[in-house]
């Protein structure tokens, strides 16, 4: 740890305590996109487009989820759509594009990208991927913390990028009921430092550590694989449903709010959406969607019975 990572990380620290999105509403795109073999990363260049990106020049890093040993079940974020939308930002004049991960349940992270595809789907995989589980770190404090946690320690490679773009699979989630951009950054928490599954999280609630996360990155875009997504006994044992989406946005709480609406789920009933919505000047209904109607692309997602109650309606 020195002093330019402490620097990077509370400087994120203090924007993203104050992370507003004042009077303007958040914008979040909806695209069709029916299979991974269309032109994903044309559709992804779009988005980054509409939504008024700055990549020039940027150093850009990749957070997709990948989470077990599963090259067929929609558990991980797709390969080849990860693979496009690295293209899209080296084509919109990124400076560098990385991946990384930090898987929460294993601890051989390079041997689970290969079994889901990542060194077949993307050239050169391992010399563009930092396991985070492995990464340097820096201690940063938490001003206002949702969680019981006072401080967490945070991978270097994510609090020096530029812009994190986090990848997540459109999942239900057996405890926090949907799992999507915020919940993906779990996989920035380090596994050296917090072991597996990563319990301290868990102790220190769930859906707060969600809420505390999303507060100390403030410079993310989201790009969500809704193309074959997950319902039922997510994030692991769920089944896979057929959406043929993808959604975009730089305001993660909204992108999540838009997604729960596609999957039928009430946002409302999501705690840790409330808990940001409590503490900003966002709210659950002011979201703006452009591109696709939710209910033009809306189909009920199954739940875990224990959750049923979040659907909508």
């Amino acid at each position: 740890m020195n002093r330019r990572y402490f620097f990077l990380g509370a400087l994120g620290l203090a924007a993203g305590c104050s992370r507003r999105i004042g009077t303007r509403t958040a914008q979040v795109s909806i695209v069709r996109a029916w299979s991974y073999s269309v032109d994903l990363a044309d559709i992804v260049r779009r988005i980054l487009i509409e939504q008024r990106v700055g990549v020039s020049g940027k150093n850009i890093l990749l957070k997709p989820n990948l989470v077990e040993f599963d090259a067929h079940a929609p558990i991980n974020t797709n390969p080849v759509f990860v693979a496009a939308v690295a293209e899209a930002f080296h084509s919109l004049g990124a400076k560098s594009v990385r991946v990384a991960e930090g898987p929460g349940h294993r601890r051989t992270t390079l041997d689970m990208a290969e079994v889901a595809g990542f060194f077949s789907a993307i050239p050169k995989f391992e010399d563009s991927f930092t396991d985070l589980n492995l990464d340097d770190v820096t201690r940063v404090t938490l001003q206002r913390p949702f969680s019981k946690l006072k401080e967490l320690y945070l991978p270097n490679t994510a609090l020096a990028c530029d812009l994190l773009v986090t990848l997540p699979k459109m999942k239900t989630h057996h405890w926090a009921g949907a799992t999507l951009s915020m919940k993906n950054l779990f996989g920035l928490v380090p596994g050296n430092v917090y072991g597996w599954p990563k319990n301290p999280l868990h102790w220190a609630g769930i859906d707060e550590c969600i809420a505390d996360l999303h507060y100390l990155f403030p410079r993310q875009f989201c790009l969500v694989d809704g193309i074959d997504a997950m319902e039922g006994n997510g994030p692991i044992l769920g089944t896979r449903k057929r959406v043929g989406v993808v959604v975009g946005g730089a305001h993660p709480p909204a992108v999540d709010e838009t997604c729960c609406r596609i999957m039928q789920i009430d946002p409302r009933k999501i705690r840790y959406l409330r808990l940001v919505a409590n503490r900003s000047s966002w709210n659950l209904e002011g979201t703006q969607q452009l591109g696709e109607r939710v209910d033009s692309v809306a189909t009920r997602f199954a739940l875990h019975p224990d959750l049923a109650g979040l659907h909508l309606g």
